[in-house]
């Protein structure tokens, strides 16, 4: 075999272990290394010193030796050198800092308030209690980038006040799923930092470019929720006042400044502080943690308990997404080295695509993979593979990466692989079934799909702030 089947058929075994469930950040070290060993095998650097043994040299110096040899190899040095390079990765340190304030805000009981202030507030617009969730998971989701947090602790707060006001149960299921998936997209969102890692697009301008596409999902979105409940009030009936009683201006005001101000100040002040340039990313995820334990302490919910237990989740989630970055560079700088990214662009050059019909085909590989794989390991391991053909097709990788968020919402949405399901599930009343959830969330996939068709037909929903706020890129 050639060097560049080999790496063909290295990224096939791959694949495959995947599919047969073998853990993906070790599987990819493993891989690398193993093909690395062949890549970069060098006689006559590795045995040079067991070569000159003479016959009566000791067996302990001669095993030495040969440990030696079998280890003097540079694809060693390589998974060194990637290792440190990720753990020195200044864009990667604001992770376990925008983790640890999401973690912290979940356990404040800030969202709880935040809900009930909400359900108030919106409680003449139709389909009001969908409504208040879907703001208050898109601020929460913004907060803490976690979709499984943002739709379980929704489905246990929101959910079941819902079902109680005679919600429909799909309508009521697809509104929590859809919104928990929206801090993969919005900024401060945990992806675009790892997309930025991968791809080396400037962090800043991916938030600044991820902001408006974001904001015309949620609004598809509650425009969906608010025509659903007027062409079918069954779905969304209006509560009445004894379910959901009307509350004097004054005391309204005095539940929003201490339920939605403080979150929506935490979140514009480190999004603003990144976004004009007062404070590097790391920076404004250390002023947010700060912020978090602030309010979770004005709240009266900081405990050590809590302390310990965010702490904990934080470095896990942080050790995953290293350790994915660490076999990710090992196994794409051995695929590289022995040819296959060159197959790769060949194999696409030869299909004489136009720029449209790649980001078809490249956004619709990705919407598969979104099936068996989480976003991280799609962002490390597959997205790396298409950025080097963008400039064949002359496509910006922000706006690439932007799309790769927008559509990775679905794969938190599409039946038969939809967590955000699987998550909602797991909490829901009995009566609520699977198979309604499933059908709830297909509506929102829509909206999504929309929203894709509107960014390849008006890209400036892209370019316009980060143009904006930083002038054109160069």
């Amino acid at each position: 075999m050639t060097d560049p089947q080999i790496a063909i058929s290295m990224l096939g075994i791959f694949i495959a272990c995947v599919f047969l469930g073998f853990p993906i950040a070790y599987t990819l070290m493993a891989i690398g290394i193993g093909f690395g060993y062949y890549a970069y095998y060098d006689a006559a650097r590795m045995w040079r010193s067991f070569d000159r043994l003479a016959e009566d040299t000791p067996w302990l110096e001669s095993t030495q030796l040969w440990l030696e040899g079998f280890y003097n190899n540079r694809i060693f040095d390589l998974f060194i050198n990637q290792t440190y390079s990720v753990i020195s990765n200044e864009v990667l340190t604001a992770i376990p800092l925008f983790l640890f304030m999401g973690y912290i805000v979940e356990r404040a009981n800030i969202v709880d308030k935040l809900f009930s202030t909400l359900a108030v507030a919106t409680r003449n617009v139709p389909g009001s209690l969908g409504v208040a969730a879907l703001i208050t998971c898109a601020l929460f989701a913004t907060a803490t980038g976690i979709v499984g947090a943002v739709v379980t602790l929704m489905g246990l707060l929101a959910l079941p006040q819902m079902l109680k006001m005679r919600y429909d149960h799909s309508f009521a299921a697809g509104i929590i799923c859809a919104g928990g998936t929206l801090g993969i997209l919005i900024p401060p969102s945990i992806m675009l930092i790892v997309y930025a890692a991968s791809s080396g697009v400037s962090i800043v301008r991916l938030y600044a470019a991820a902001l408006l596409p974001g904001l015309v999902l949620v609004g598809l979105y509650i425009t969906y929720i608010v025509v659903r409940a007027v062409l079918n009030p069954k779905l969304a009936p209006k509560p009445t006042k004894e379910e959901l009683p009307e509350v004097p201006l004054g005391k309204m005001l005095w539940m929003l400044a201490t339920s939605f101000l403080p979150l929506a100040v935490l979140i514009l002040s480190v999004l603003g502080s990144i976004l004009f340039g007062l404070a590097t990313p790391t920076e404004a995820a250390s002023i947010g943690a700060l912020g978090g334990m602030v309010l979770a302490v004005a709240y009266r919910a900081m405990t050590f308990d809590r302390l310990r237990e965010s702490v904990y989740l934080t470095v896990r989630t942080t050790a995953m997404v290293c350790w994915l970055f660490v076999g990710s560079y090992v196994f794409s700088s051995v695929f590289s080295y022995l040819g296959g990214e060159k197959v790769i662009e060949e194999f696409v050059t030869h299909l004489d695509l136009t720029p449209i019909q790649f980001l078809l085909i490249a956004q619709l590989i990705i919407f598969l993979l979104g099936w068996p794989l989480e976003w991280s390991e799609i962002i490390i391991i597959f997205v790396p593979i298409f950025l080097p053909l963008l400039p064949l097709f002359g496509i910006d990788p922000l706006f690439f990466g932007v799309l790769v968020a927008l559509n990775l919402q679905t794969s938190f949405l599409t039946p038969p692989m939809a967590m955000s399901a699987y998550y909602l599930k797991g909490i829901a009343p009995p009566e609520v079934k699977l198979i309604e959830i499933f059908k709830g969330v297909l509506p929102y996939c829509g909206m999504v799909v929309i929203a894709m068709f509107l960014m390849y037909t008006f890209p400036q929903i892209v370019f316009m702030l980060p143009d904006a706020v930083y002038g054109p890129q160069r």
